[in-house]
């Protein structure tokens, strides 16, 4: 990703104020995506209509209309005939609600990003580095559509894993590009940590995006509702391999397999604890309060995401614990992406665009100098 700290001239508090919000709003975005997937609500808007989908239903000739459009999908042909009008609503409102989330964070997006401009307030690299993040924003609502029209296939009663995979990761990568430009726009000064921190720094957030994809994948096809036993998989530590690979070709396994899908996120889960647990005793041993307080707040909050997952797992995934799972796993990636990003070191914004800036939340763990 492009460092903002070389932007000439360098953004200001406001611009880092607003990347942040931004975070804020893309986690709700999460947060309320995982609930109408949960809730089995993602089909129960069966056309894209990105501009007067804005407008929901405000008859009740326009809400049968719907109704009838849903009563077409396989999903109520195969799971839920009978449903009634109020339960629909019901549906309905939380795909509209993930849907209007969406068109928000493109207005705070988009509105704040020309202000900024034309007030000179974005350097060229950390301007192009927004205009990318917003193609790729766009690109996200595409890729939104696509799932949910996976979803309306013949047959299908769910999104197609892989899409949802994406759709998940997208909105993670994005993300972490805010935080990463956000983080990037410190006014105080921070040395770089030393190489091998660093590179170790930089590995735990794509490891985290890996898992986020994975984790995508055993949402997608409700993996989470086997093998509900830890650590063995149903007394197995490791699956029979003639059960991870029944799939043809083989590598759809990887995606439509649930035995396979889940022991690969296991496996990914056990990996970043152990990186990050191992990265936080080499930044104590190496020094340097800022990164050892970074390492070692990174290394718990993986021991308590991985509690979660544990915890959702063996309570055969209730709402609440999927929930909290996602959106920690959030937590995780935006601690990391700050860390990796404040261990390459930032350099002093200019004193003339306004005082100096507080750190904000993880970042006050860096305020300290390496």
């Amino acid at each position: 990703m492009i460092s903002a700290a070389t932007a000439t001239p360098p953004a200001n508090r406001a611009v880092r104020t607003w990347l942040y919000l931004l975070a804020a709003l893309v986690v709700a975005m999460v947060a309320v995506g995982g609930a109408t997937r949960l809730t089995g609500s993602g089909l129960s808007i069966t056309e894209w209509r990105p501009v007067t989908g804005a407008v929901p239903p405000l008859s009740a000739e326009a809400w049968a209309a719907e109704f009838d459009k849903y009563k077409d999908t396989p999903q109520y042909w195969i799971l839920n005939q009978g449903l009634g009008l109020a339960d629909f609503k019901v549906l309905y409102a939380w795909e509209w609600g993930h849907r209007m989330l969406g068109r928000l964070i493109g207005l705070a997006f988009f509105l704040p990003l020309i202000w900024f401009w034309l007030r000179g307030r974005l350097g060229g690299r950390l301007g192009l580095a927004l205009l990318g993040l917003g193609l790729l924003g766009g690109l996200q609502g595409a890729i939104g559509w696509i799932m949910v029209a996976s979803g309306l296939q013949p047959g299908m009663t769910a999104v197609a894993p892989l899409k949802l995979a994406l759709h998940l990761t997208t909105a993670s990568l994005i993300l972490a590009a805010l935080v990463w430009l956000a983080a990037g726009l410190r006014e105080a000064s921070i040395p770089p940590a030393k190489a091998r921190l660093r590179r170790t720094a930089y590995a735990l957030p794509i490891l985290i995006l890996v898992q986020i994809f994975l984790g995508g994948l055993v949402a997608g096809s409700h993996a989470g509702l086997v093998y509900n036993t830890w650590p063995t998989m149903n007394g197995d530590w490791v699956p029979p391999l003639s059960g991870m690979f029944v799939v043809k070709p083989w590598i759809e396994n990887f995606v439509d397999n649930v035995t396979l899908v889940q022991f690969n996120h296991r496996l990914t889960a056990y990996l970043i604890v152990a990186v990050a647990l191992v990265h936080a005793v080499d930044a104590r041993l190496s020094g340097g309060e800022g990164p050892v307080r970074r390492a070692a707040g990174i290394a718990a909050l993986t021991l308590a995401q991985a509690a979660l997952g544990i915890t959702a797992l063996l309570l055969a995934v209730p709402l609440w614990a999927a929930l909290a799972h996602q959106v920690s796993a959030m937590a995780v990636l935006v601690m990391a992406v700050v860390h990796a990003r404040l261990s390459r070191g930032t350099l002093p914004a200019s004193s003339h665009l306004g005082p100096a800036s507080v750190p904000f939340g993880y970042e006050a763990m860096a305020a300290t100098r390496a």
